[in-house]
């Protein structure tokens, strides 16, 4: 619940940064860009950083917001790096999704996606779920480790990215449309 609510933050920046990605490379701004990219992660870490530190000094007690049960609130305390290490990959992966979303990338960031998570991700979540009987925890672990592959791959494609030629291609991509003549 808590890392689901949290999720919203990440993703708006995501949504900014996409929207501003754009908006720079049409209007042919690679440096603007760059910043773009630059700003909306830094501010998407300082973000997740103060809220995981929040959450895991208060891990002992976050089970109560939910249920008075002590063996359910000391297994949330023990999950709770866990939830702080979802909360972190979800931040970094949804502002460099906002980021492929805003340059162009639809379907190369649906290739890292479906590697990510399964490839990687659900194959890990079975065997630390099942075969090493983890139960939720092993199940918890598959999916930050899909999170994990997928945000590093993105950081990977991100950083290596040449702006001027994103602008280039931005600006064949728009000439290339039909646009229908207004009457």
């Amino acid at each position: 619940m808590v890392a689901a609510l949290h999720y919203f933050v990440p993703y708006t920046l995501g949504v900014a940064a996409s929207i501003r990605v754009a908006n720079e490379l049409g209007a042919g701004n690679p440096k603007a860009t760059r910043m773009t990219v630059c700003v909306a992660m830094v501010l998407g870490v300082m973000e997740a950083s103060i809220t995981t530190v929040v959450l895991f000094s208060n891990r002992h007690i976050l089970g109560r917001a939910f249920v008075s049960d002590n063996q359910i609130v000391d297994y949330v305390g023990r999950m709770t790096p866990l939830i702080c290490m979802t909360m972190i990959l979800d931040s970094i992966q949804g502002i460099l999704s906002g980021v492929a979303r805003g340059t162009g990338w639809q379907r190369l960031g649906a290739y890292v996606n479906l590697g990510s998570y399964y490839l990687v991700g659900i194959p890990m979540a079975l065997l630390w779920g099942f075969l090493v009987p983890l139960k939720v925890k092993g199940l918890w672990i598959g999916l930050v480790t899909g999170t994990l592959v997928q945000s590093i791959l993105l950081a990977i494609i991100t950083s290596f990215t040449n702006w001027k030629k994103e602008v280039e291609d931005t600006r064949v991509r728009v000439l290339e449309m039909n646009v229908p003549a207004e009457n």
